[in-house]
């Protein structure tokens, strides 16, 4: 399987099973306790009762595991055919249970689920403050925050449940330039890459009208922003950490035969490979084909340093949405001319 294919499989997994667990969460959330809390003015008490818990997330946990296990048995499997002195063919293994996979694998999977829920608890308080802000009462602010129950599939729709602080401040912005009336502010809605465009030609009336669209249509607007901007971040938590998985598990699986003692540290040089099109970041345009050793960095013109694409300690800039890879390249050819040395000597 190449690299292209790896992501192709494991990234629909990752998206897939981020979207799961936001749906867990919305279907256990029992809205009353909301509406209780925020009637109290306890906004702490709010966001404890919707339930944004890691565990949500357990699916999502799996399926990194998956990706990290593939990308170390696809690391090992491209490898070509080395023989040891007595012309034995060496073997080379990918273990997810060594000790360090496992825990390069943890700290993955512990960031993952730790920053997802984190920065739900952030932007559910920050829609919950905007709601009781511009006045909305408790239920409508609830309802707005946990979304509604769709009558046709009993699933909850809208809301901002799995969305980033910024995805919700982005849209809490768009709420109010729709509901302003400004017909300049209005049309800023039109430049939205995730808009559902079935609404334009009611925006266009009200601008045109110079109107101020009625609340229940900019909540239907505003649902299917929240909707689009989740199945968005899905696919860019699924992109992220599908590479980190994959990038990590593929160095690791290649450290793992130089601590076997099957190759040498010193034969080993990594080469970076460009995904090759117009959406490759500039700083990793111009890093394609450059070669490293095993224990070197890619120096990316931002300064940034990377170990590998994905490389979890790189700067967020440089590894989101990132689709390239490093290719691994042994030199068997000084390894074997020092072993006849030895032999030799």
């Amino acid at each position: 399987m190449t690299f292209e294919e790896l992501l192709n499989t494991y990234e629909p997994r990752l998206a897939a099973a981020f979207r799961e667990g936001v749906e867990a969460i919305k279907s256990a959330i029992v809205l009353q306790r909301v509406i209780e809390r925020l009637e109290r003015g306890d906004l702490n008490g709010a966001i404890e009762a919707m339930m944004l818990e890691p565990e949500a997330f357990s699916a999502l946990d799996l399926a990194l595991q998956e990706a990290f296990n593939a990308g170390g048995i696809n690391a090992v499997g491209e490898l070509p055919t080395v023989r040891d002195p007595e012309g034995a063919k060496v073997v080379f293994r990918f273990g997810v249970r060594n000790p360090e996979a496992e825990t390069i694998l943890r700290e993955l999977s512990s960031s993952m689920v730790t920053h997802i829920t984190e920065d739900q608890r952030q932007g559910v308080r920050y829609a919950l403050e905007q709601g009781l802000q511009r006045g909305a009462n408790p239920r409508q602010t609830a309802l707005d925050a946990v979304g509604r129950v769709n009558r046709v599939t009993g699933k909850r729709e809208g809301g901002v449940i799995g969305l980033t602080h910024r995805q919700i401040e982005y849209i809490e912005r768009a709420r109010q330039n729709l509901l302003s009336g400004d017909p300049d502010l209005m049309k800023k809605y039109l430049d939205l890459t995730t808009r559902d465009k079935r609404f334009d030609r009611t925006v266009l009336a009200a601008i045109r009208d110079g109107k101020a669209l009625k609340a229940e249509d900019v909540q239907r607007i505003v649902s299917r922003l929240n909707d689009n901007n989740l199945r968005l971040r899905g696919e860019m938590v699924a992109r992220t950490e599908t590479m980190m998985a994959l990038g990590s598990a593929r160095d690791n699986a290649i450290r793992q035969q130089i601590n076997a003692g099957k190759i040498e540290a010193r034969d080993v040089v990594k080469i970076w490979r460009s995904a090759g099109d117009s959406r490759v970041r500039h700083t990793h345009r111009a890093l394609n084909n450059t070669s490293v050793s095993i224990d070197g960095v890619f120096i990316s013109s931002s300064g940034a340093t990377l170990r590998y694409p994905g490389d979890p300690r790189a700067p967020i800039n440089e590894i989101s949405g990132c689709r390239c890879h490093v290719t691994y390249k042994i030199d068997y050819i000084g390894a074997v001319e020092r072993r006849f040395r030895a032999e030799a000597a």
